[in-house]
């Protein structure tokens, strides 16, 4: 019997297929904020989208005020 792990993995992989429009703003939003990149900018969505129907777990309100206050990175070169 196999084993099953203790904990796992922090990170879930997610495919998805969006409208044109869609994507197309969602790369000039990144484009025009270079601090931001695909995957912050998807888990600032879901968080928020979550948080707005009423979730209250901890993980869910901690990536939603992330998104909200999270300070810019600085560019590295």
């Amino acid at each position: 019997m196999a084993e099953v792990p203790d904990a796992l993995a922090p990170h879930v992989s997610v495919e998805n297929q969006f409208p044109a429009d869609l994507f197309d703003s969602m790369v000039g939003f990144i484009e025009q904020h270079p601090q931001w990149d695909q995957y912050r900018l998807m888990q600032s969505a879901l968080a928020g989208f979550l948080f707005q129907q009423g979730c209250q777990d901890k993980p869910v309100v901690r990536h939603y005020l992330d998104g909200l206050f999270r300070k810019p990175e600085p560019a590295t070169r």
